[in-house]
């Protein structure tokens, strides 16, 4: 499985941001663990490592004492993963917005890719 950071036009990559920004060594060498385990197990990576939320969408989960890693992320043709965002999870559930931020990205990604300028 290829695994990539979704890119904006201008060629940001907001999950690799996140990544970046993430102060605890410990979890975000369990996050970057976690996109090697997809790229390794692909649609068969299950829980705890991944969870389908809705839509096509999923997340990887990373864990390191009481703090929690989410990265979302979709699957597209060719056997590639496009992980799009990332945020540290203080709630029970994935909030909306970060579900709806990866799904405008995700379309944002199919459009660019349709029009042959991603």
């Amino acid at each position: 499985m290829i695994v990539e950071f979704y890119k904006l036009e201008d060629g940001t990559k907001p999950a690799g941001i996140f990544i970046k920004s993430i102060e605890d060594n410990k979890l975000k060498a369990k996050v970057i663990r976690s996109t090697k385990l997809l790229e390794e197990f692909g649609t068969s990576l299950s829980e705890p490592d991944s969870k389908m939320l809705e839509d096509g969408i999923f997340e990887l989960r990373s864990i390191q004492g009481k703090d929690i890693a989410r990265c979302l992320y979709f699957f597209t043709v060719g056997d590639k993963a496009i992980v799009t965002n990332g945020l540290i999870k203080k709630t029970e559930k994935t909030p909306r917005s970060a579900i709806a931020l990866a799904k405008k990205y995700r379309s944002d990604y199919e459009r660019r890719i349709k029009d042959g300028r991603y």
